[in-house]
């Protein structure tokens, strides 16, 4: 792929057994059973089958409990990365390559950055001048087959905050995106989950209404690179399966 994130080195295989107590999962590997870190506080909906195939990373921290992390599930559907520490990183670097054009053209990018007059961080502040563009990123992994695919996959006030946040620095004269990144190569096109939290899909949509932009973009997932690809269509009135 070139661009995007370099797994060095690349993922390992393994066999989901289980995914429990939110944040660990047991792996058959071909070295024996691993517990390991599993990043997603999410309900991993479709994506956390026992017997699926799992590609796992390690690391080399002596401070880890659990040195192994869980990366991508091969789900029916596609390939599926449950990482979502990654999906900053995979926006962030699609941003700065230009792979988002409708991210291009700032001057300054920063991370984490405060919230104006209220309490948390948006992903991303992009600057040029005194213009500001608040970015707002949500891993995308819930498929609902045929290839749609929705966001949450569990009720999330967090993200409903971040709505609402967006919503506010637009009323504010700032301009403000949320960035749905699809790491599900399954997925062609995204909707909102309403059956899911039915208060995020209206808060979404008011928030659309009020000048908010919405963004989706797809990942190739390969054991040793994942990168955003391209973009997907974002449509509130897409029908479930």
């Amino acid at each position: 792929m070139g661009r995007g994130l370099q797994l060095e080195p690349p993922l390992s295989v393994g066999r989901l057994v289980r995914r429990y107590k939110r944040f660990l999962a047991d792996v058959e590997t071909p070295h024996g059973l691993l517990t390991m870190h599993c990043p997603n506080t999410g309900a991993m909906l479709g994506c956390s089958e026992p017997g699926s195939e799992v590609w796992f990373s390690r690391s080399d921290n002596p401070q880890r409990k659990y040195p192994h992390t869980l990366e991508v599930v091969c789900a029916a559907a596609g390939r599926v990365g449950v990482n979502t520490a990654r999906a900053n990183a995979l926006v962030e670097e699609a941003i700065v390559t230009e792979r988002i054009p409708e991210l291009a053209g700032y001057e300054v990018l920063k991370r984490e950055a405060r919230i104006p007059d209220a309490r948390g961080r948006f992903d991303f502040r992009l600057s040029a001048g005194d213009a500001h563009c608040y970015v707002e990123v949500k891993n995308t992994t819930l498929g609902f087959g045929h290839g749609l695919g929705g966001f949450p996959d569990a009720v999330s006030e967090r993200a409903l905050r971040h709505v609402l946040a967006l919503r506010e620095q637009v009323a504010a004269g700032q301009r403000a995106v949320l960035v749905f990144c699809v790491q599900h190569t399954g997925i062609r096109q995204v909707t909102t989950a309403d059956h899911v939290h039915p208060e995020y899909g209206e808060a979404l949509r008011a928030a659309v209404g009020a000048g908010v932009e919405v963004l989706a973009y797809g990942c190739e997932v390969q054991p040793d690179c994942i990168a955003v690809t391209r973009s997907l269509p974002f449509d509130f009135d897409a029908t479930l399966p």
